[in-house]
């Protein structure tokens, strides 16, 4: 756990230094005041993952990244420390008089902190993360990126580019065990966002981005045991969670400005990166892409596609040396013919292995079978609060169609939140017509309805607030909004005692100083090319120990005298 919160002490250092950077100079150009310090703190995030990207590139990410990375916040802190130390003293003088509750609210935070830095120092290991992410991240540790690595295994190129945040602060450099702390981190960061829930909750006043909080309240305890796992489902999920949240405040908040909603779309396109399956958020970039071409904003709009286009390149430079193809393993966009191309076929086979077992089928034969042929057996496959879930995102794209073709005033008071309705329930509809895992693609079925009746909510209170009883009429609280405050109330205090149950009952004294270390499983090694390789003596998992590996024995073509040339497919490929 100790090891945890070092780690965590100095992910926060860096990528707050590295977002208040960015963000510094954004403002010097586009006046704004940046109203919450988990801005800087994500915008940071993405900024190092981004980095991290590029220096694969070149290396293996390790303890030069690392120094580069210091550099750069040493400098940044520098330059910048006049401001900083205003801002110190601000929350310094904030904490001493106890200004708008912040004390309170910071000894929260800091158990929080402490919460989720045990969590995330042992638990479950996801499985996948024993298939392919172990392994994935310790190829960007060693060598950085590899050219067609994808044939030692497909799964290796599943490139999400939360693997090479995780290589950044693994730490293995320092000769001690590969750490996987990211994830937590993440988590954290959305439990302290979640905490303006009390503040709502307090007033009897739940607004949209309320009930989304809720939601991810009720993620982030299903997650908590098993968010030591570096898996990109956790990452992609947990940013979700975050980018809507936020753009819902902001909303709320009647914030103006174009540019939190553009860096905001800039984190959509990160987020697009840790997994491609959510690039429907990007969706939202039509609000703001609209005003800037109205109001011909040139060199505003060619800041943000230039901010877009820095953030999505090194994934799709890592993807075609990865795969040779620029999304793998979708092959229908084929623009590059390289020698460590993974065949097509193969390709072919993967992507529909994928979207075969989201339905939950073994049998990529029944890839073609139509919706209403899979769809009734998925569906009673789900655990029962699964069903309830999708079925609740379902009644809520049938009332989101209904506030779309009417329902007047409704309609009116709900507009705001159009853009982040549709966008969320475009996701979840694209994510149950094509591999409908719930790990894949949950946060579209817990935000549809969290963002649509929420919204909803929202426009029918403005409405009785509005109504004859003028002023008065808008101080008063409904019986409505007093009982579903309570509802929430009580549930978030359910949960949380649900949590410190589990966790008590899980309770071992141990991993109090180092965290849980990848499980690893007994291998069989073999030669080529002069170098080792493994492949599990039993199942399809290797963990991280036996490197390189992949869950068969393979034959490959190296395409120079290391593996850091890379590998090209061979004309027997197989498993022997």
């Amino acid at each position: 756990m100790l090891s945890v919160i070092a780690i965590w002490i100095y992910m926060f250092l860096t990528t707050f230094l590295a977002g208040y950077g960015i963000w510094s100079m954004l403002v010097r150009f586009l006046p704004y005041r940046v109203r919450h310090t988990d801005s800087f703190l994500m915008c940071g995030l993405a900024a190092v993952t981004v980095y991290a990207q590029f220096f694969s590139l070149f290396g293996r990410v390790g303890m030069a990244a690392n120094l580069l990375l210091c550099l750069a916040a040493v400098l940044t802190a520098w330059f910048g420390r006049r401001e900083l130390s205003g801002m110190l003293r601000g929350l310094w003088s904030d904490i001493r008089v106890n200004r708008s509750g912040k004390r309170g609210k910071m000894l929260v935070g800091l158990f929080l902190f402490l919460l989720f830095a045990y969590g995330t120092s042992r638990g479950i290991i996801h499985y996948d993360t024993s298939l392919y992410h172990a392994q994935s991240i310790r190829w960007i540790e060693e060598y950085g990126v590899v050219k067609g690595l994808g044939n030692l295994h497909c799964r290796l190129a599943y490139n999400s580019s939360s693997f090479a945040l995780s290589a950044l602060y693994s730490m293995t450099f320092l000769g001690g065990q590969s750490y996987h702390c990211a994830a937590g981190w993440l988590a954290y960061l959305l439990a302290v966002v979640c905490l303006d829930l009390a503040g709502s909750i307090r007033l009897r006043r739940l607004r949209a981005s309320d009930f989304a909080r809720v939601m991810c309240v009720y993620y982030l305890v299903n997650l908590f045991d098993e968010m030591i796992s570096p898996a990109s489902d956790y990452f992609m999920v947990l940013t979700a969670f975050y980018l809507v949240i936020r753009w819902l405040d902001l909303l709320e908040e009647e914030t103006a400005e174009i540019l939190p909603y553009a860096m905001l779309c800039v984190l959509g396109v990160f987020l697009m990166t840790v997994k491609l399956s959510a690039a429907f958020i990007l969706l939202l970039t039509v609000c703001p892409a609209y005003r800037l071409l109205r109001e011909r904003r040139a060199k505003e709009t060619a800041l943000y596609l230039a901010l877009g286009f820095v953030t999505a390149a090194p994934y799709f430079i890592r993807n075609v040396l990865i795969s040779g193809w620029l999304v793998y393993p979708f092959t229908q966009i084929d623009l590059f013919n390289v020698p460590w191309k993974i065949p097509k076929g193969a390709a072919d086979y993967d992507a529909r292995e994928i979207q075969v077992w989201g339905r939950a089928y073994t049998n990529v034969a029944q890839y073609d079978m139509p919706m209403s042929g899979w769809l009734p057996d998925w569906f009673r496959a789900l655990a029962g609060s699964d069903k309830l879930f999708v079925l609740l995102a379902l009644v809520s794209l049938c009332a989101l169609f209904l506030c779309l073709a009417g329902w007047g005033k409704l309609r009116r008071g709900n507009g705001r939140y159009l853009p982040v309705q549709i966008t969320v329930a475009a996701s979840f509809l694209f994510w149950l017509c094509t591999s409908p895992l719930m790990r894949y693609g949950c946060v579209w079925v817990y935000l549809t309805p969290a963002v649509v009746f929420g919204g909803l909510w929202d426009a029918a209170r403005q409405l009785r607030e509005n109504g004859a009883e003028g002023k008065d009429g808008a101080r008063r609280r409904s019986a409505a909004d007093r009982v579903l405050t309570a509802a929430v109330f009580f549930l978030m205090l359910y949960k949380g005692f649900m949590l410190v149950r589990e966790t008590a009952a899980a309770y071992v004294n141990d991993y109090w100083l180092t965290q849980k270390d990848y499980d690893n499983y007994e291998t069989v090694p073999y030669e080529m090319g002069g170098v080792t390789f493994y492949y599990p003596k039993a199942g399809d998992q290797v963990g991280y120990e036996s490197f390189p590996s992949a869950p068969t024995k393979v034959n490959l073509q190296f395409m120079g005298d290391s593996v850091a040339a890379g590998f090209r497919a061979a004309d027997d490929t197989g498993e022997k």
